[in-house]
């Protein structure tokens, strides 16, 4: 039978009969049980499981060990040119192994070398340095990136979190990094008055050049160099993300673009959202629709042209005008504003329940009434403001060709209480600075002209229109709505010594999961329109009030 281990004999048992089975405990109960139910115990000592029995995942939070080991095998494995390997430390291996595969063969970086630095919870920084090479052209490369470690739940194992931002912090899920010669030639985009726009001279215009190299980089007359770039995937393209260059090995020839940017309103707009953190603003021309400025605190994002936010009380502008259109408010006539008005099976409220008694639709206007405008929403159709933004105002047809990718605002058709919520620039209301500023512009010049950054005349683009404009009794009330907010209401304190011929409306926006609002602030004064946002900010008059007045002031 082989050699066979001796247990020393404590002293002799009775075989115990349970259930038909008998069991014989040797050296305590515990032993003796667990072979009862069809387990076994190795010679060590120690328990394996029986054929029907599954392992123990280990869950919980991860350790300080798992998060360094695994990031350490994951960097390890890069730097070595171990893709197989090093996509295996990760919860996508397949996406991984084409990413990591197309950093050497599509992107051509070698000479890799991974420095991970000190890790924050389950997140590892990292350095990265390397060197990308085409034909005879070498260039250093470097940058800082991380990545996270998580537990696989199907077994408890800690992988990275996979994400093409893991490989480069520009990188979307589904793009991809190439290094050869551009399919689209340099441009060299020049304000109105001909000086050369860069991101170092301002921050923010990043979005905005690589987006007027792709659509105008090979109509400008420019020749293509050779430089590693961010080839946009299909999710970001529908997120009108342009490609762009990381690192340019070789200059080619730029063409020339020039655009309507103001270079002094420039500046004074990157001065403006430097002091205020997620802040944004665009100024434009309110008789032309010339953009003038377009400023962002966070350079990555062009939320100036392409953010998607609900606008607050702004929406009050677009609102008022079609209440007044429809005879349902009238600048100086009483108009409600109590504490609560429900619609839908939603309770609104204004902010701090205040109520205004036997006053005035300027008054409610002014001060920024909730319920003055809920109020009349069942006198509407669930599609009057929808037809008023886009008839009106432009807005929400996704046809506005500025020269970069931008969006175009959106007022989708809502009933019951949404619909309600929506008079007040909340349920499904989305715009950006861009689309407020063309609103006050509007208001100021008595009809839409649609937002451009580089005239129709250097491609021959059609321009969006509006299908009407208001009547004249309409438009002097509204400019008389937004004057009084500028003199006496919710917007006096920022516009204060701005003068001339002014109006402006306040707006707040509530967003799920923020303890703040987004403030909106939107005014014109003279031939300027302009608007700003303040992400988490609170009141709009407090927030983006002051970054709007101060670049009204500023042009003069």
């Amino acid at each position: 039978m082989g050699n066979r281990r001796r247990v020393a004999e404590r002293g002799k048992t009775r075989p115990a009969v349970i259930g038909g089975m008998i069991a014989v405990v040797v050296g305590g109960a515990g032993f003796g049980a667990y072979a009862l139910y069809g387990g076994a115990w190795a010679d060590d000592g120690t328990r394996a499981a029986s054929a029907d029995q599954k392992p123990e995942v280990k869950t919980g939070p991860l350790s300080a060990s798992e998060v360094t080991t695994t990031a350490k095998a994951f960097l390890t494995a890069w730097q070595s040119g171990k893709v197989t390997e090093a996509a295996a430390a990760t919860d996508d291996s397949a996406a991984a192994a084409s990413l990591l595969t197309g950093y050497t063969k599509d992107a051509r970086i070698k000479d890799v070398t991974l420095t991970p630095g000190t890790p924050t919870g389950d997140k590892v920084p990292f350095s990265v340095k390397a060197t990308v090479s085409y034909k005879d052209t070498e260039k250093p490369l470097a940058y800082d990136s991380a990545l996270t470690v998580v537990r696989r739940t199907s077994d408890g194992k800690p992988l990275v979190d996979w994400h093409s931002a893991v490989v480069h912090p520009d990188l979307k899920d589904g793009d991809k990094l190439v290094t050869g010669e551009a399919g689209t030639p340099p441009v060299k985009a020049l304000d109105r008055d001909g000086g050369e726009l860069t991101k170092k001279k301002y921050a923010s215009l990043g979005p905005v050049l690589d987006g007027l190299r792709e659509k105008y980089g090979e109509e400008a007359g420019g020749k293509a160099g050779i430089e590693l770039r961010v080839v946009r995937g299909k999710s970001a393209k529908s997120d009108d993300l342009s490609d762009k260059t990381l690192l340019e090995l070789s200059k080619g020839t730029p063409g020339t673009v020039k655009t309507t940017l103001d270079p002094a309103l420039q500046a004074a707009a990157e001065k403006q959202v430097a002091k205020k953190a997620r802040s944004s603003v665009a100024v434009v021309r309110a008789s032309t629709g010339e953009i003038l400025a377009a400023a962002n605190a966070s350079p990555g994002f062009n939320t100036a042209f392409q953010g998607s936010l609900a606008p607050g009380s702004t929406m009050k502008v677009i609102t008022a005008s079609l209440l007044i259109e429809k005879g349902l408010a009238s600048a100086d006539k009483k108009h409600p504003c109590p504490k609560y008005f429900t619609y839908g099976h939603w309770k609104f409220q204004n902010d701090k329940k205040f109520e205004i008694k036997n006053g005035t639709f300027k008054a409610s206007f002014a001060r920024s009434c909730n319920t003055a405008f809920i109020s009349q929403a069942p006198k509407l159709k669930d599609d009057d403001l929808t037809k008023q933004a886009q008839q009106v105002f432009g807005l929400g047809m996704n046809n506005w060709a500025i020269g970069v990718p931008s969006f175009d605002g959106a007022v989708p058709v809502q009933s019951a209480a949404q619909m309600g919520a929506s008079l007040i620039g909340q349920g499904g209301v989305r715009m950006n600075p861009l689309n407020m500023a063309s609103v006050s512009a509007t208001v100021k010049s008595g009809a839409f002209h649609q937002p451009y950054l580089v005239s129709p005349d250097v491609d021959g683009r059609k321009l969006a229109t509006a299908s009407r404009t208001m009547s004249a009794g309409t438009l002097s009330q509204l400019r008389e709505l937004m004057s009084y907010t500028a003199d006496y209401g919710t917007a006096a304190e920022a516009m204060a010594g701005v003068g001339g011929d002014a109006g402006a409306k306040t707006g707040s926006a509530e967003v799920d999961g923020q303890k703040k609002p987004n403030g909106w602030f939107t005014a014109y004064r003279g031939d300027l329109a302009a608007a700003g946002v303040v992400q988490q900010g609170g009141h709009g008059g407090e927030t983006a009030g002051p970054i709007v007045a101060a670049l009204l002031k500023a042009g003069g």
